[in-house]
């Protein structure tokens, strides 16, 4: 998303059920959200729309003043404006109450998320938003079981989770090898299946994560 919610649809985001997060509003004020990545179209009928992580975000923070400056801070983290968790290897990395209660918020959208999509409204395995969203999602539960991603800098200490060629996997990397124990324990509490594997030419142990299905 390159710039807030309007009026209108700040309206809708506002308005969202507090539990679940169902939206109403016009299909194109819908729609719009679904485009900045705020919502998501539930696969099965009747098709609700939902809050996604970054929705959630969005609704815990206070709506800006009309004459707010035109230059706004943007978390570290984000490159928008919008929650993003952190990958490792950002710039700044802010972990401040501010940033922890983003985190939280974001964590508790998408264990509704599960709840609300997932077939048996589990919540124990990733959702489909997460299989599209797979850095992002790994990073997430990292980043809300309290991990340290890194900063920048190759040798920085601190997780990166980065996309791989592989369907339905992403890599964490993390040069000490406690760390990478504990990433793989929080993944896998979180739902994911994880393998650990080592660099061909310079043995450096790495995770392969994907999420589970059942």
């Amino acid at each position: 998303m390159t710039r807030p919610p309007t009026a209108a649809q700040r309206r809708v985001i506002d308005a969202a059920d507090p539990v679940s997060g169902r939206l109403r509003g016009t299909e194109g004020q819908l729609a719009a959200l679904v485009r900045h990545g705020l919502a998501f179209r539930h696969p099965r009928p009747p098709h609700d729309h939902f809050l996604t992580p970054a929705g959630y975000r969005v609704r815990e923070e206070p709506a800006a003043p009309v004459a707010a400056p035109a230059e706004a801070s943007v978390p570290a983290g984000s490159a928008s404006g919008v929650f993003a968790a952190r990958v490792g290897g950002e710039e700044s990395a802010d972990a401040g109450p501010s940033r922890l209660r983003e985190v939280r918020g974001a964590w508790q959208g998408l264990l509704e998320m599960r709840r609300m999509t997932n077939t048996g409204g589990v919540m124990d395995r990733p959702c489909a938003w997460e299989r599209t969203h797979l850095v992002q999602a790994a990073a997430l539960a990292l980043e809300a079981a309290g991990l340290r991603p890194a900063e920048a800098g190759p040798a920085a200490a601190g997780y990166r989770v980065r996309a791989t060629p592989q369907p339905e996997a992403v890599a964490v990397r993390e040069p000490d090898a406690a760390a990478l124990r504990e990433c793989a324990t929080t993944l896998e509490k979180a739902g994911w299946q994880v393998s650990e594997h080592a660099e061909p030419r310079t043995g450096a142990r790495y995770l392969l994560a994907s999420p589970r299905r059942s």
